[in-house]
């Protein structure tokens, strides 16, 4: 079982829902887990409602939406590896400090303390400002690995990035033997 996190960077979320698809289709059985704000937060991108039951329908369960579902996995329910996608400059500065507040960084907390892999597919738009040092504190950690990311719109937004959500199933599988894939910035 690898689980699934989803992170409030709405614009990505069609490339999640497109991720997710392809590793039910590679036969991997996921486990949703979906932040407060990606779960019931409203936006030009699409309803809270609507996003919640394509998770479920793809996923065949529905997400862990609170702290109280997260918290067993780990030591009481084993997950092969995490997935983040996307994982938002909020939830990477929440992972570099240690914060677990929410079913997302709860469920990232539960799984690292076993040693298991995770997997964060970044979609900020300061990750080449304020998030730079989050993400600078997670490379070094142990057992996390980024899914291949680059500057989505450089002239307009100098300071975004987001990762490639198609390479997600590759790093995946990277990352279950120990390994990140390259090039890490594309």
């Amino acid at each position: 079982m690898i689980g699934f996190a989803i992170c409030g960077s709405f614009c990505t979320f069609d490339k999640a829902f497109e991720a997710m698809r392809r590793l039910v289709g590679e036969g991997w059985e996921l486990v949703p887990i979906m932040s407060q704000a990606a779960a019931t937060t409203d936006t030009r991108f699409g309803r809270a409602a609507d996003n919640v039951k394509t998770v479920t329908e793809i996923c065949g369960r529905e997400p862990v939406l609170d702290i109280v579902g997260a918290e067993p996995f780990g030591p009481k329910t084993r997950l092969e590896a995490v997935i983040i996608a996307p994982c938002t400059g909020n939830t990477l500065g929440r992972l570099a400090a240690g914060i677990t507040d929410g079913p997302v960084t709860m469920t990232a907390k539960a799984h690292l303390r076993s040693d298991g892999p995770l997997v964060i597919a970044i979609s900020t738009n300061d990750a080449l400002s304020a998030n730079l040092t989050s993400i600078a504190r997670l490379l070094e950690r142990k057992n996390i690995y980024f899914v291949p990311f680059g500057q989505d719109d450089p002239k307009n937004k100098p300071h975004s990035l987001i990762a490639d959500f198609s390479l997600i199933p590759e790093t995946l599988r990277a990352a279950l033997l120990g390994r990140q894939i390259q090039p890490l910035l594309i």
